[in-house]
């Protein structure tokens, strides 16, 4: 229920909306016991030929009672709506906000597809809330008690006879359902995230799948969860029905008990039997705004689950900044120092970095190396502060990232990441990720330091970058990191995918425009290291080796060894 809290907090926001509702609510369900209350007085009245003009004063009333109805029923659904439209759109904002600060990290936690149910379904999911669970109640309350200070001034007996049907059709039913609706809710909400990732994973996966010929396994498996996902949701329909037609049948189980102990009571002479067809129609009425209350307990637990569902994605806040904020300072190379740094992916036995210490000076270059899931990428990661380590402390030009806004510190680094995103539109739109300020001169010179001069700026670039090779797309990668120009440069295997003669002819450029910043390039190559200020070597998490290239080629430990493992592959 704490996240359930969180949704009340944004339903508070639209008092105005809440207060409208639950009123034109209360008109709208009075009205129609005045409605069909006067109609029965007016059956029971005509009986007995009464003048002429108390016909029509009573037709008059009738007819009043149903334009209002009406009036009121339109009131309450233009408000209650646009309430709950409003309440949406602050939980979609107050979500993200949430979300922002935790991607791309959050992607370590849960699949694509898991997460675009979340986003999207169960924040659709929590419109009943306000629809069917907050103020219905309160509508069906007032209305009820009203109802039953009317009753009273005819008959006590019926009026407690009402009491009763109301604790019945509005808690006991509804909390006898509740429990195993929890259930039921619960694994159309599972049902529904696993079929989300099926479908992802089958569109993100599709060419894989359709080369090494696994596209009907793939295809089995959605079936699979679409078949379990619809059995669900048809559990879900039968129990909600089921809800409903046993409140309803208590609700007319209580519309005979009045229309038997009115009678009695007649034949008592305790009651004017004038007035037993108008209290009979009241009790039929009344009871359509209990109903509803049999759907509460699935609309409740679809709210609930739907809520923990949602805001457990952002439930752990990272470790945040810390005050007073800091700010790094404008146009200045940053040094970067690590100190004891450690990180553990979730759900991971192993430790990604452990106990990383080292200092690159501002302006130095320095090349990070070490096989395959050696935590290379991950302390690039660190430094951006995408992810938070969970012991030791990173600085940044002598301040601790802690105290330091993830903005500041991405809109002062150049960033080339092994996997770059590109839009779908045209290349000069791609490039503008960098700044809007610049010329299509300046882009055009940009393209031609990364040897794409024969590339249009009004090419178009498909979404994903699809109709671009491996190299083109770290080549455009690169050119937006040397439009932006800032003086931390994050190179997470930049030139993996170009061949050896243009990787050499951008290395140079690159250092040439980052020859007064500080540079960090991730690597696996280990040719034209040799300029490098520092080569850190890591292994397992861990740094084994930091020096010079001269250092520790004269050194003749880890970093030889794979020095003359490269010689004897590559020649």
């Amino acid at each position: 229920m704490k996240d359930l809290s969180i949704v009340l907090k944004e339903v508070g926001r639209e008092r105005k909306d809440i207060f409208m509702s639950i009123l034109f609510g209360f008109l709208a369900g009075i009205t129609a016991v005045g409605l069909f209350a006067s109609s029965g007085y007016l059956i029971s009245k005509a009986a007995l030929v009464p003048p002429l003009y108390a016909l029509t004063v009573m037709i008059a009333l009738l007819k009043m009672f149903g334009l209002a109805r009406a009036v009121s029923r339109y009131g309450e659904r233009l408000y209650s709506h646009r309430a709950t439209f409003s309440i949406l759109s602050n939980l979609r904002v107050n979500f993200f906000e949430k979300l922002e600060p935790l991607a791309p990290g959050i992607y370590q936690k849960y699949r694509s597809g898991d997460l675009l149910a979340r986003i999207v379904g169960d924040v659709e999911s929590l419109q009943n809330f306000f629809l069917r669970v907050y103020y219905p109640p309160i509508v069906l309350v007032i209305v009820f008690l009203s109802t039953i200070a009317f009753t009273m001034f005819f008959s006590v007996y019926i009026a407690l006879v009402l009491v009763v049907g109301l604790m019945l059709t509005a808690l006991v039913v509804p909390a006898y359902f509740a429990l195993s609706q929890r259930k039921i809710d619960s694994r159309v909400r599972e049902q529904r995230g696993e079929l989300s990732t099926e479908v992802t994973e089958l569109l993100y996966g599709f060419r894989e799948l359709k080369l090494y010929q696994r596209l009907d396994e793939k295809e089995n498996l959605l079936k699979a969860s679409s078949q379990k996902y619809i059995q669900e949701q048809e559990r879900e329909g039968v129990q909600l029905i089921f809800n409903q037609s046993v409140n309803t049948a208590v609700s007319l189980m209580v519309s005979w008990v009045v229309l038997a102990l009115g009678a009695y009571l007649v034949t008592e002479g305790q009651f004017d039997g004038l007035f037993l067809a108008m209290l009979v129609m009241i009790s039929l009425t009344v009871f359509e705004n209990a109903t509803p209350m049999a759907a509460l307990p699935g609309n409740l637990e679809e709210s609930r689950t739907a809520s923990n569902r949602l805001y457990s994605v952002v439930k752990e806040a990272p470790a945040g900044t810390l005050e007073p904020i800091t700010s790094l300072p404008e146009s200045q190379a940053l040094s970067v120092r690590l100190k004891e740094l450690t990180y553990q992916f979730e759900g991971e036995e192993q430790q990604a970095v452990s106990n990383v210490s080292f200092y690159l000076p501002e302006g130095s270059k320095t090349a990070i190396v070490g096989p395959s899931g050696s935590g290379k990428s991950t302390v690039l990661m660190l430094i951006l502060k995408v992810l938070q380590a969970s012991e030791g402390d990173l600085q940044l030009g002598g301040q601790s990232i802690k105290h330091v806004k993830d903005e500041d510190i991405w809109s002062k680094s150049n960033v080339v990441l092994q996997d770059n995103h590109f839009f779908y539109g045209t290349i000069r739109e791609n490039l503008e990720l960098a700044g809007t300020g610049f010329t299509d001169e300046e882009y055009k010179n940009a393209l031609h330091q990364v040897e794409l001069p024969h590339f249009d700026l009004d090419s178009e670039v498909l979404e994903r970058g699809e109709n671009l090779s491996g190299g083109e797309k770290q080549r455009l990668a690169i050119a937006r990191a040397m439009l932006k120009g800032q003086r931390l440069w994050i190179l997470d295997e930049p030139t993996s995918s170009i061949d050896a003669l243009t990787e050499q002819v951008l290395y140079e450029r690159l250092f040439e425009q980052a020859a007064d910043d500080t540079l960090v390039l991730v690597s696996h190559r280990l040719t034209g290291l040799e300029k490098m200020d520092q080569i850190i070597v890591m292994e397992k998490g861990e740094v084994v080796e930091a020096g010079s290239f001269n250092e520790l080629m004269a050194k003749q430990g880890y970093f030889y060894e794979m020095k003359q493992i490269e010689k004897s592959v590559f020649g």
